[in-house]
């Protein structure tokens, strides 16, 4: 056998998967790229994937490669089914986008498994119409409809197929010699695209592999933190990614509630009639002229501090710089380092309601919603549960916000449901980007000149952001004193955190927002971990209750990190249960300081290694703690 004659039957082999299946690769290709052309965002500068002709090109060679290797009987079959599930998948994935803004999110899955019969016909009555069909999902229809009249078409009528017989041969022919060379080429020339293709997608699908054997829905999420983490560019990838996501959320629901039907209250003395939880949003300490910030940002808080009811803790940090993953541990039990996982020990509102408090959940991020990140699908998964939901509360709301302030409304509604004792627990959307919506236009006080003098190492769009960031921060002080005002006629203590801190263009670091990929050094944990923390007790609540007061006091320089949260708040209600512990209870005199406060499940933050102090005037930084 010839060289040439050897080198014909390899690329032969190489193109015998597409001619075999054709029309499939076709029509899927062309499906694939309409589908993601339909589903760009709308965001400014927003393209479709990079490597998506060249991905999906490797792909459908590779189905069209198994197809090839499967009888031809039950090829037809399976490449049948094929064209249902991506059809039906495409066409899915572009209504959900035309609809809500998304294309298929683990939460949009998550709503339909948990909608009953009832609902599915209200849903498919309001928003399925005929003018879906003239909208986007038309077009994917378009392509199944000549998809489908081509595959017909051994049934046309013989005079139409004799009509196209006669146009095809009225093209011009070429020598078979010539067909053969042109072939040969093509072959040539696929080959080398598709082995180029697979180079430059390889990383992809790696990546995609680890999303989609991450053991959690936390380890998931926190996959997508990292830079070039795998993307879903299909909505059959979508599809199989939301299945994955719900399928690891669902591991631990059965735990929780498991953990749920197992948690007891031994007694309870009800302390504090009533409790607030108010658990903020990317706040940094450092960020906070409660702490030293030289922008009067949280003017109403310190106006408090001053009053002697408010008592600010100094050396708190948060376990994560992930909401999903702060709360998960400041709502379990569970405390860094013990054995199993959070979703093996109780949630606190359990306790709290089997105690007989009346918990009330105002939350304006974790309502489920069609257009939902992984971010806040981990995060909400549990709280949003119908099972755990009504063992943990008694009322939430159903309703968000653009603005925090709002929230008032809402507990002034729902206070009304209110029972002798009480716990509320507020969460706001506090500093979460984008900065600049975190704050009515009319609440704005700095502007990005005002910045100009003090951070010149900065250009003037960062300056802008940094303006943004202190006034979203101004603007969570006046919620938070909101919040407060509604218990100063009670017997009432508020507590205060945020779920983590936030960078935002610190010296030399250039981070706005988090670096969730990086390995922990002491700057990361500074401005990422360190967090604000106080509590405000009303006079009442300091007149009968001047032990707990005094050892608020005592505390407040104590070493904290706030997974071990509930066993504060179970001391303050006065429960006695088999899952508090003494000794992570922050203003008892049995606390255990020297508990280590692990960050992220693997440093210890108190063993970092500090910089040397630098003089202010070397340190660009400190013009905003020292102006």
């Amino acid at each position: 056998m010839t060289l040439t004659v050897l080198r014909n039957k390899i690329f032969g082999y190489v193109v015998k998967p597409l001619q075999i299946n054709a029309p499939f690769f076709v029509t899927m290709y062309i499906l694939g790229v309409v589908c993601a052309r339909l589903t760009i965002p709308y965001h400014p500068g927003e393209k479709l994937y990079h490597h998506l002709f060249t991905e999906l090109l490797v792909d459908l060679y590779a189905i069209c490669l198994i197809l090839s290797l499967l009888p031809r009987r039950i090829r037809a079959w399976v490449r049948g089914a094929l064209y249902l599930i991506i059809y039906i998948t495409s066409a899915i994935d572009v209504y959900c986008y035309t609809q809500f803004d998304s294309t298929l999110t683990p939460t949009m899955l998550l709503l339909v498994g948990e909608t009953n019969g009832r609902e599915a016909s209200e849903f498919l009555s309001t928003y399925l119409s005929a003018n879906v069909l003239f909208g986007k999902v038309g077009f994917i229809v378009l392509i199944a409809l000549l998809h489908t009249t081509y595959s017909l078409r051994r049934f046309a009528p013989k005079s139409l197929k004799q009509a196209c017989q006669t146009l095809i041969d009225k093209i011009p022919t070429i020598s078979n010699s010539l067909a053969i060379r042109l072939k040969m080429f093509a072959s040539i020339g696929f080959f080398a695209i598709l082995i180029w293709s697979v180079c430059v997608t390889a990383h992809n699908k790696v990546a995609l592999w680890k999303l989609m054997t991450g053991r959690s829905i936390g380890e998931v999420e926190h996959t997508l933190t990292e830079q070039g983490h795998g993307e879903p560019y299909h909505a059959v990838y979508r599809l199989a990614f939301s299945i994955y996501a719900n399928v690891l959320a669902s591991q631990q629901i059965d735990k929780l509630v498991v953990a749920a039907n197992k948690a007891q209250v031994d007694s309870c003395t009800y302390t504090s009639p009533h409790i607030v939880l108010i658990i903020g949003e990317s706040f940094s300490k450092h960020h906070s002229q409660q702490y030293g910030y030289a922008q009067p940002n949280t003017p109403r808080q310190i106006r408090r501090e001053r009053s002697g009811q408010l008592v600010k803790f100094n050396d708190v940090v948060s376990p994560w710089n992930l909401t999903s993953y702060v709360f998960k541990h400041v709502f379990s039990l569970y405390d860094m380092g013990e054995r199993g996982e959070w979703c093996d020990y109780p949630l606190f509102p359990e306790l709290f309601r089997k105690a007989g408090y009346h918990v009330t959940f105002i939350t304006n991020q974790f309502l489920p919603k069609a257009k939902e990140a992984v971010y806040d699908f981990s995060g909400g998964f549990f709280l949003n549960n119908p099972t755990l939901s009504k063992a943990m509360f008694d009322t939430r709301n159903d309703s968000i916000y653009r603005y925090d302030e709002h929230l008032v409304g809402e507990y002034a509604r729902l206070k009304a449901q209110a029972g002798k004792h009480n716990l509320t627990i507020f969460h706001l959307m506090g500093q979460h980007l984008f900065y600049k919506e975190r704050f009515p236009e009319n609440r704005q006080r700095w502007n990005g000149t005002d910045y100009k003098s003090l951070r010149p190492d900065l250009t003037s769009h960062q300056r802008r952001i940094l303006a943004d960031y202190d006034n979203a921060v101004l603007y969570n002080d006046s919620v938070v004193d909101l919040i407060v005002k509604q218990f100063e006629s009670e017997d009432a203590i508020v507590i205060y955190m945020p779920d983590h801190g936030e960078e935002c263009y610190e010296e030399n670091r250039g981070i706005v927002c988090r670096n969730h990929s990086a390995a922990i050094d002491y700057p990361l944990a500074k401005y990422e971990f360190e967090i604000p923390f106080w509590i405000w007790c009303s006079q009442t609540y300091i007149a009968r209750h001047p032990d707990i007061y005094r050892q608020i006091l005592d505390a407040r320089n104590r070493r904290f990190m706030t997974d071990a949260l509930p066993h504060l708040l179970l001391y303050l209600a006065g429960i006695k249960a088999k899952s508090y512990r003494e000794e992570n209870n922050l203003i008892s005199p049995k606390y255990d300081e020297s508990r280590p406060r692990i960050l992220k499940g693997t440093t210890d933050y108190d063993k970092l290694p500090r910089p040397k102090p630098q003089s202010a005037a070397s340190n660009i930084g400190q013009r905003l703690t020292s102006h």
